[in-house]
């Protein structure tokens, strides 16, 4: 007779304002917690006063394939740390390093076409931002090396859902596919049929200008934790390869995890 309730962090907040004790809710698992959001951390927070000060039987669960376990396990009052392998494939790693003078929509259609004729199956690609999608398209169309039997598929937050279920949907029997994607695409969707994937090794966050009063897009160079996570993209179904548009001495200096979005916001509405 158990029910489990799939919502997003801001409706779980909203949840516990209107009952601080989350009655008949014996356990909240936050997921992908590694994404850091404004309003899981946010959530995080307010559960663990509700099981302080209210439920001292309430159980709370933070999941992520690329947790900073630690710390975590730390706020949470040294809670027990349970590690699974899960079922994935090996990932092949292999660097494509764009040229300084290189567009990054040259680079990743140059990087797709290559991958398209190595490796079988779909291909998915990791851009910044839905211009960055929509130039490497329009590049892509323009050009004459795609095989006869590949369909681009974009997918990014601001799609219409029909779209966005098009480009995560298995391909049609003998075809194969190209998502360009933004890191939306990074955790929890499985897009059947992809063995590659291409890695800008960028992402695009919000950054609160507190003398202007507003919030500014920035590309940014992803995280230690990201760059993983879209690898492992490639692996879900069968071995893989992801191929990544840097030199590979530089993974080592990129950032563990991401930065907390509750240090980079407007925290007025908060």
């Amino acid at each position: 007779k158990t029910r489990i309730e799939v919502v997003t962090e801001g409706v779980f907040a909203r949840m516990l304002l209107d009952d601080p004790e989350l009655s008949g809710i014996a356990a909240v698992l936050f997921d992908e917690f590694h994404e850091r959001s404004l309003d899981a951390d946010v959530g995080l927070a307010l559960a663990l006063d509700v099981q302080q000060g209210l439920r001292p039987d309430l159980r709370i669960v933070v999941m992520s394939a690329t947790l900073d376990v630690e710390r975590v396990a730390a706020l949470l009052g040294g809670a027990p740390v349970i590690e699974s392998e899960g079922r994935s494939y090996k990932v092949e790693i292999a660097y494509r390093p764009r040229r300084a003078d290189e567009p990054l929509d040259q680079a990743m259609a140059s990087a797709i076409r290559q991958a398209l004729r190595e490796d079988d199956g779909s291909v998915l690609c990791f851009l910044p931002g839905q211009g960055d999608i929509h130039r490497v398209h329009d590049r892509l169309k323009q050009s004459s090396g795609l095989p006869q039997n590949t369909d681009i598929h974009l997918l990014y937050g601001a799609l219409e859902p029909k779209d966005q279920f098009a480009a995560i949907a298995p391909p049609n029997e003998g075809r194969r596919k190209i998502v360009l994607a933004t890191s939306i695409a990074e955790t929890s969707l499985t897009i059947e049929g992809v063995t590659t994937v291409i890695d800008s090794g960028l992402a695009r966050v919000s950054r609160y200008d507190p003398a202007a009063g507003v919030s500014r897009l920035e590309t940014v160079r992803a995280s230690l934790a990201s760059v993983t996570q879209r690898a492992g993209r490639a692996g879900r179904t069968a071995p893989g390869r992801a191929i990544r548009l840097w030199h590979g001495g530089q993974t080592a200096s990129l950032a563990e995890f991401e930065r907390p979005e509750i240090l980079e916001s407007d925290l007025s509405g908060l």
